[in-house]
């Protein structure tokens, strides 16, 4: 046997495993549920990994609402594409806190937005909701955890949801089934680059 069939054969060998491993795996996965899961971090492309998982589930016929907190009134590809197929949305429309400096104010658009995005996840026709941000309604005491706690078990049982933002609150972590950390190794704004229409937004 010549050295190339060697290791033809040990790869083979190894990828045997390895299919036998992730069959058992599959096989064993039996529950069937809506799934919480949280995408968090300091890195970019947290809300565009949630508004990927909406665009998958909109692509298989799944229902879904996004509810968009720290957002302003500019422009938003995500929101100009999947409302064209039947995404609701609501969103906070005040902009960063920074540009509103506002607390009082902030607090109430976070309120109204929590009454829609309360709505959407008691609506047993809406597979998926989007929380985009939400993680900053909490680290800025904004809205109270375990309203939002309450909300996330009381939603329908096949429903799935998917917060985004930075610093999860160690509580909505342990309620999440899978949680996604982004980190940071550069970013093109540090760089004195503006962000670019159809990357950041």
């Amino acid at each position: 046997m010549t050295t190339d069939n060697v290791k033809q054969q040990r790869h083979q060998e190894r990828q045997q495993r390895l299919k036998a491993q992730v069959d058992s795996a599959i096989a064993a996965a039996s529950d069937d549920k809506g799934l919480l899961l949280v995408i968090t971090g300091n890195g970019k492309g947290k809300s565009t990994s949630g508004f990927g998982t909406v665009a998958r589930a909109v692509g298989h016929g799944l229902s879904a609402a996004v509810v968009q907190f720290i957002k302003g009134n500019w422009d938003c590809g995500e929101r100009n594409l999947l409302a064209q197929h039947g995404v609701q949305f609501a969103v906070m429309a005040t902009g960063f806190t920074w540009d509103t400096q506002d607390k009082a104010a902030d607090m109430a658009a976070a309120e109204q937005t929590w009454l829609q995005a309360e709505q959407f996840l008691v609506d047993p026709n809406i597979d998926m909701v989007l929380l985009d941000e939400l993680t900053y309604m909490l680290s800025y005491h904004y809205l109270p955890l375990e309203r939002i706690e309450q909300a996330l078990l009381n939603r329908p049982a096949t429903q799935h949801v998917v917060i985004t933002g930075r610093a999860c609150h160690r509580r909505i972590i342990e309620l999440a089934d899978t949680v996604s950390e982004v980190q940071n190794v550069k970013h093109a704004f540090d760089h004195g680059i503006k962000a670019q229409r159809g990357v950041d937004w």
